[in-house]
């Protein structure tokens, strides 16, 4: 993977939209974070509080997207995984 920060593609989802960004340093995954996630009711936040760094914490610990989904957050869960993907697919071209 080339060095540098890419954002994925926003995937929207029944709850709302998710967008990953990544940064890949000496051709690693050195940071993933979801810039959008569904926080438009009160469940949606209580969801994403916990799911959100699972997921950041997963794709640092795979390099891919190639995770685990969150239980109770499945719909967050996806969409994460196709904006990675994108993320990655960006660094990898």
């Amino acid at each position: 993977m080339a060095d540098g920060t890419y954002t994925g593609t926003t995937v929207s989802t029944r709850f709302g939209d998710v967008q990953v960004q990544i940064t890949v340093s000496g051709g690693a995954i050195t940071s993933s974070d979801a810039i959008a996630y569904p926080t438009r009711d009160g469940k949606s936040k209580q969801i994403n509080a916990y799911a959100v760094p699972t997921l950041n914490d997963e794709a640092l610990s795979a390099q891919s997207a190639s995770i685990d989904l969150v239980s109770g957050a499945t719909y967050t869960s996806n969409g994460y995984v196709q904006s990675l993907q994108d993320a990655i697919d960006q660094a990898l071209a």
